[in-house]
């Protein structure tokens, strides 16, 4: 790394606020990986007769402990727990529930309010809240750190383009990107969505084609100031070609000061994926969503604790978020 990188670096880092949400967000993206530990229907390990069984990775028949049933064990039924426990014993996830699994022990009509079993309470299906949050976190940061790197990945390379060649080219990439920039972005996401069956692939790549405009300005400003530059002269007369030219001698600068922008960005799409959950254009209707609890908590006044969970959740990360992009941009602001 050169001394101007760790410089911002640093700087980063003396942001007391800033870089605290950075390793509050890494904390939770690394929880929210492991969601099947944490929150799971099935045990994490099984010993049983002097051998290790790890269920949340693969299936195992009931014929496996001593059982007469060839199909995959339900862990919770009270003879399958006696039948482990005689010859071995098991760990659970301190939630022992999954995104989809309901709790059929419910003393109240669902949507529950928060019990001992239940910590955030039920929705309308008998589903744990807390488990589908954290299973809704781990979708919503995924599916917005790979929006943000396509983004920029796009964007990076098509400012690149125009601020490097400039003339023609960068007169009708801009007038494309005005246009193109214009429009209503939710709007037209919500009518291409319905148009299709509901996945998460072509959600992502509908919200791909909208999304990658947000870098191109700063980059291509980057690219039009420094092409004229005496570095980059000195190695246009050396022989560099303009590939070498653009991705060794200028890209550097420009993505440093692009990293500033990178939380933003990532903020924008979790709350554009909260919204089209919450409006149901969203992910699949079986995926647990942040904005799927939001909409439960709408159709379901007398149950609080839904709208209050997905409201924290959602609150909360964003937060963290725009901290971090504050104390980014304080870093590795080229003006600094």
């Amino acid at each position: 790394m050169s001394p101007l990188f760790d410089q911002r670096i640093s700087k980063f880092k003396s942001h007391r606020l800033g870089f605290f949400s950075f390793i509050l967000f890494i904390a939770i993206f690394i929880l929210s990986l492991g969601a099947e530990f944490i929150a799971n229907e099935k045990p994490i390990l099984i010993y049983y007769k002097e051998e290790i069984y790890f269920p949340i990775f693969k299936p195992y028949p009931e014929t496996t402990f001593g059982g007469v049933f060839e199909t995959e064990s339900d862990y919770k039924d009270p003879a399958v727990q006696e039948l482990i426990n005689e010859h071995g014993w098991q760990i659970w996830p301190i939630i022992p529930f999954s995104y989809q699994t309901p709790n059929y022990e419910l003393a109240e009509a669902v949507p529950s309010p928060p019990t001992s079993v239940n910590w955030l309470g039920t929705d309308d299906q008998g589903r744990d809240v807390l488990a589908r949050l954290i299973y809704g976190i781990r979708i919503s940061l995924l599916f917005g750190i790979a929006l943000t790197i396509g983004s920029a990945f796009i964007g990076i390379t098509i400012g690149a383009v125009q601020g490097y060649f400039g003339g023609w080219l960068d007169l009708i990439g801009q007038r494309l990107l005005e246009v193109w920039g214009g429009l209503p972005m939710l709007f037209i996401v919500m009518i291409l969505v319905s148009m299709f069956t509901p996945s998460v692939y072509w959600l992502f790549l509908i919200m791909l084609m909208f999304g990658w405009t947000a870098l191109v300005g700063l980059v291509r400003a980057e690219f039009l100031k420094a092409r004229n530059l005496d570095y980059v002269r000195a190695a246009r007369s050396l022989g560099a070609t303009d590939s070498q030219i653009i991705i060794k001698h200028i890209l550097p600068n420009a993505i440093s000061s692009s990293l500033s922008q990178l939380p933003f960005i990532l903020t924008a799409n979790i709350t554009a994926l909260t919204a089209l959950d919450f409006l149901g254009y969203g992910l699949p209707p079986d995926t647990a969503s942040i904005g799927e609890i939001l909409l439960q908590g709408k159709n379901n006044l007398s149950a609080p604790w839904l709208v209050l969970s997905g409201f924290f959740s959602i609150a909360v990360v964003l937060s963290i978020l725009i901290y971090i992009g504050e104390a980014a941009r304080d870093a590795f602001d080229p003006r600094g």
